[in-house]
Parts: structure tokens; sequence; C-alpha cells
């Protein structure tokens, strides 16, 4: 039995990295989403491990990868904060709490926030001055941000199985545009006043700051062979959002993940030890299918080591490391992910269970 463990785990890792690295090469997606930021992982412990979360309990961080994951909560309230330093300069902050009244009889209710600060940038037109040797006109200094609000709740239908589901208000302020105006008024005329030659408002100024709600829903399934689960996950479902002419889709994305402790059959040498593998595979709206693998040493319930892979990683080189401590109720993790040209992202999350 443990021999046809090892193969059969195997076996879903390469057969999940075959099937994703074929889908990748004929399957080119590029700059068909809006509101990207909902796609970027703050949690240090998820990014260290590769993102492969969507059949793992993370207490009240659930609700940014798989929500049904808050029904596994030990606790009564579990807190989490993080910070995200990351490429060029941009700041993502993220907090998360879950409540489980009544030990549970109820469900879990979830609360999740996501800031971002894109911060500033140099504002620029065309010039209309025939004169200017730059050939454009600066419009001052502006700030880009987005932010995200959710209320989720989740709960065990079964002892095996879990559901739960996430609504977010999101928003993001891209300042403004100057465009063409397609319903220009004021028309000049000729010298003779009959012939359109033409208008007194040839462009117009719009604004890309838009509102929409957010779905995310998932589940999760403890086979019932030693600590094996299945979970499956949607997140970021919405209606199109348009940005002055232009309409958007936001990133949709479905992901399968299976997990276990492998020390549940390889044996755990006579100490507090346990050893996570964490595979998901993972289907994007606005880029190529990844495959993404995790692991989780944990040695006397105070220190983990983390590492993970993401397949078709292609502005880094898919890998990621962590390091986490934990002791009364108090959990502090960090990551460090390799980012090609733009060096390193690196992640911090303090978390408080009850």
């Amino acid at each position: 039995m443990k021999n046809a463990m090892i193969r059969l785990c195997a076996g879903i890792v390469l057969g999940s990295l075959l099937i994703t690295g074929g889908f990748a090469q004929t399957n080119q997606k590029l700059a068909q989403t809006s509101f990207q930021f909902l796609s970027v992982t703050s949690d240090a412990r998820a990014a260290a491990m590769g993102e492969a979360t969507t059949s793992l309990q993370m207490g009240s961080s659930s609700m940014f990868f798989n929500p049904a994951g808050m029904a596994e909560m030990t606790g009564t309230v579990d807190v989490s904060a993080s910070i995200n330093q990351y490429i060029a300069d941009i700041k993502y902050n993220t907090f998360s709490v879950a409540v489980k009244p009544a030990d549970g009889d109820y469900g879990v209710i979830g609360f999740s926030a996501q800031f971002v600060d894109y911060g500033d940038f140099f504002g620029t037109t065309v010039s209309q001055d025939p004169n200017n040797p730059k050939g454009y006109d600066d419009t001052g200094i502006f700030k880009l941000n987005a932010m995200a609000l959710g209320v989720g709740y989740a709960c065990r239908l079964t002892d095996q199985f879990s559901v739960g589901g996430q609504i977010r208000w999101a928003r993001q302020d891209l300042g403004n545009s100057i465009v063409p105006n397609k319903n220009p008024q004021h028309p000049i005329y000729d010298s003779a006043g009959t012939n359109i030659i033409g208008y007194e408002d040839p462009t117009v100024v719009m604004s890309n700051k838009l509102t929409p709600l957010v779905f995310d829903f998932g589940t999760q399934y403890k086979t019932g062979f030693k600590s094996l689960v299945f979970g499956m996950s949607v997140r970021n479902y919405s209606n199109e959002v348009r940005y002055v002419y232009e309409g958007f889709q936001l990133p949709l994305v479905f992901s399968l993940g299976i997990s276990m402790d492998v020390l549940d059959v390889l044996g755990r040498a006579g100490f507090d030890q346990s050893l996570n593998l964490s595979v998901d595979a993972s289907h994007y709206r606005d880029h190529p299918e990844q495959v993404k693998i995790g692991l989780e040493y944990r040695l006397l319930g105070a220190l983990t080591i983390l590492g993970g892979y993401t397949s078709g990683s292609d502005d880094r080189n898919g890998f990621s490391y962590g390091v986490g401590l934990s002791q009364y109720g108090f959990a502090f993790n960090y990551s460090y992910t390799p980012f090609g040209v733009f060096n390193k992202v690196q992640r911090i999350t303090a978390r408080f269970s009850l």
C-alpha cells in the first residue's frame, strides 16, 4: 500500500505537468483581463508553496484561495495580515479575519481586505503647440490604487465535505484618460457657414474608476484515506468591466488541488513532524494553464520550512521558498520569490489564532 501511494502521487504530479505543458504550448492568452491585482498572492505561506493552496486549510487566508478552507478552522478566531513588496515598487497589503461561532454549528464567517498602492506617475498629453520641442505637455503627478473588500462564509456539510463562498466589492482607480470624442459637440463651420470643417472638442476626459462585484467559491473533500484532501475553487467571477470604449473580463481562474501529509505513509521517525505535499492544476482566462507544487515541512509544531514550484512562469524561474515560526497561537511566515529581471518579491504574514 505504501509503495502504491507513492506511485500514485508521483503519477498525479507527472501527469499534471505533461498535460499543462501541452496546453501552454497551444493556448497562448495574453492581455485579456483587467483588475490583475486580484490575482496577486500576498500570503507568505501560500507564496512560498508556489500558491498550491486549493486543498489546504489556510484559516481566514482561505478567502484569498478557496473559501471552503475556512470550515476546518480549529480555533474560534483567526486573524492574518500580510505585506507584499511586489515588483516595480508596487505595495500590496491584505487583511483577513474569520470567526467560528457556536463551535462551528453555524459555519464560519470571514472578512477580507486587499489594498494596492501602484505609486506615483507622471502624466502627459500630446502637445497642441507646434512650437513645443518636447511634443507633449506635463499634466502633473497622479496616483493609482486599488482595493477589494469581501465577506465570506464556509461550512462543513458532512465530516468530509466542506463548501465556501465569498463576495467582494472591488475598486480600481487608474486615473483619467484623454481620448477621441466619439460624439463631439460645437462644430466649426467654414467661412460661408455651411460646411463643418472640425469640432471644438475633439477629445474628452474619461474616468478609469470601476467598482465591480466579484464572486469566489470552492469545495474541499476529505477522502478518508489518511490526510488526503481534494479541493476545487473558482475565483474572480464577475461581469465584464469597461474602460472608456474597451471592455475587459476579470482574471477568472479555475483550480483543482490535492494534498496530503506524506509522512502518514512514510512514517514519522518517532517525533513530531509533518511533510505536506500539495499539487494544484489551474486554468486561467488570461494566460496558459499552470501546475503548482508545494512542500511544507513542520518540525515540533513550531518551525516550518516551505518550498514551491509553478510551471510556465515566463517572468520568473518558477521556484519559491519560505520559512515560518509558530507558537502560542501566533505564527509568522516569510517567503522569497526570484522574479527574473525584477529581482525578487518578498512577503511577510503574521497570524493569530485563538
